[in-house]
């Protein structure tokens, strides 16, 4: 009986280390992190439909997307997501925003996301995931919320734009700001697996229906 509950004793708290880190915050954790990239395919502000299967064999980026958040706001005004999809997207990158949000929710209409595109100058494709399908199957929680997509098609990065948490890059945690998606892709051309694949993403919450 005694090594039984011995057993048992070292079983949970080995758990209880997997799931905290030294300073007893939980672990950022992701449904897809390391796993193949769930397919979809959305239509973006023009009514085409995009595929993600399409782009087999690039590497893609998705960005969930709200442009009435004020995290959003800050990142593509003065924060860490300003050209960074223009920057990759001419090295190859496929860069793809997603807005989540259900009809009547914050930034879901239209005319928001395409003022938004002018106002950012953004020439990345936006793709309506209204009924939250798509979101809900990357686990996507906060806008802004990234993920990489290796070209084999595993998500090799999950989490936040970076270490700001205030979307404008003057609050970076331990003084230097780090770009996680910049930081991922450049492990990627050079061959090296992804050195932080999680991260615990920031912002708005996605404004799902449901």
């Amino acid at each position: 009986m005694r090594i039984l509950t011995s057993l048992l004793t070292i079983i949970i708290l080995v758990a209880a280390g997997a799931s905290s880190r030294a300073d007893g915050k939980p672990e950022a954790q992701s449904p897809v992190a390391g796993k193949p990239a769930p397919d979809f395919t959305l239509k973006d502000l023009a009514g085409k439909d995009v595929k993600l299967s399409s782009f087999k064999g690039k590497v893609i980026v998705l960005e969930w997307f709200n442009p009435g958040c004020p995290f959003v706001k800050r990142s593509h005004t003065v924060g860490s997501l300003v050209d960074t999809a223009k920057r990759h997207t001419k090295a190859g990158v496929v860069w793809l925003a997603i807005n989540s949000g259900a009809p009547g929710k914050q930034g879901n209409d239209l005319a928001t996301n395409t003022e938004a595109v002018k106002t950012w100058s953004l020439t990345h494709p936006i793709l309506r995931d209204e009924a939250g399908t798509v979101g809900k199957a990357y686990g996507a929680t906060n806008t802004p919320n990234m993920f990489v997509i290796n070209k084999a098609g595993t998500v090799v990065y999950a989490g936040a734009i970076d270490n700001s948490p205030d979307g404008e890059g003057k609050s970076a945690e331990g003084g230097t700001l780090i770009n996680y998606v910049d930081a991922a892709l450049g492990d990627l051309a050079a061959g090296r697996a992804v050195a932080t694949a999680v991260t615990k993403p920031y912002g708005c919450s996605v404004k799902y229906g449901s």
